[in-house]
């Protein structure tokens, strides 16, 4: 079994900043890439960032320059630091390990619970 845990959501007014974190736990053997999405109300998720094994990224056009993805591959932890918040980043944010491998030899994709930002004045 493997889970994910976020942390650091929370209420910051624009042009603020605010630092997410998810750990995966359980029987890991290695995990492909990691990275957050989000949800906002009435709206499909998307993807904020990602980040491979071999710290690969990805962002997507509206948190480029803003935001920043990084990795402890050792501790299984993926970060997020949000810097110059907009109104438009409130969202549920969403922690994925994609393409796990736990000590089973079993592939599978996971989810965290979600974490809020809410960016207002």
């Amino acid at each position: 079994q493997v889970q994910l845990v976020e942390s650091g959501g929370g209420l910051v007014q624009p042009g603020g900043s605010l630092r997410l974190s998810c750990t995966a736990s359980g029987s890991i053997f290695s995990i492909y890439a990691m990275g957050w999405y989000r949800q906002a109300p009435g709206k499909q998720r998307e993807l904020v960032a990602t980040m491979t094994s071999d710290y690969n990224t990805n962002y997507a056009n509206s948190v480029k320059g803003r935001f920043t993805i990084s990795r402890d591959n050792a501790k299984n932890t993926v970060y997020l630091q949000m810097n110059s918040l907009k109104p438009e980043d409130t969202a549920v944010y969403y922690c994925n390990a994609d393409r796990v491998l736990t000590i089973a030899r079993v592939w599978n994709d996971y989810w965290g619970q979600g974490t809020q930002v809410t960016v207002s004045s």
